[in-house]
């Protein structure tokens, strides 16, 4: 397997570097997984701004980490499994809700089932969901609009679990708690 580098703040090519200064902003510090997407500026300044599209829009934090949990597992990616289960927990998930998608069951709160079950069959059916589909979402109080934000959620996190299964990031001390395997 290669070996991509985990750059830093200071080591990273000079068009990463505002990317990877937000993140770590937002989170404290560098996570490895965009660490290494720094190898590509174009890569990890498009990452950030479809992130900050979707983060901005109409779902809040607890449903964002339904839907970026929901599709790492359905991607099979580890990091991302790893750092969205510990950012939900963060966030007010409850671990059993955490746990059931981890495991490709659904939440119990009928909202957040709606969500991972839209994201899984928009990852599953590679887009082409039909009216039953939508239908099941929009029972759960969600209007159509919400349809295409999560395909945006879906588009950004494509980035990020491909990233990860390519350069096989290296967990963080701090999600270890979380680790995952297919």
């Amino acid at each position: 397997m290669a070996n991509f580098p985990l750059y830093t703040l200071e080591s990273a090519p000079e068009q990463s570097k505002p990317a990877l200064k937000g993140l770590a902003e937002i989170f404290g510090m560098v996570p490895n997984m965009p660490a290494q997407m720094a190898g590509s500026p174009r890569l990890i300044t498009a990452l950030v701004g479809v992130f900050n599209q979707a983060h901005g829009g109409n779902f809040n934090e607890q449903q964002m980490q339904v839907l970026l949990l929901t599709n790492a597992v359905t991607n099979s990616s580890a990091w991302p499994v790893a750092f969205h289960s510990y950012l939900g927990i963060k966030e007010g998930l409850s671990e059993a809700d955490v746990q059931a998608i981890r495991e490709r069951r659904y939440p119990k709160d009928p909202k957040h089932a709606a969500l991972s079950r839209l994201a899984r069959t928009l990852i599953e059916k590679r887009g082409r969901i039909d009216d039953h589909d939508i239908a099941a979402f929009t029972a759960a109080g969600f209007d159509q609009a919400r349809v295409l934000d999560v395909v945006l959620v879906v588009a950004a996190s494509t980035m990020t679990n491909y990233t990860a299964s390519v350069t096989q990031s290296p967990l963080e001390e701090v999600f270890q708690p979380y680790a995952w395997n297919a």
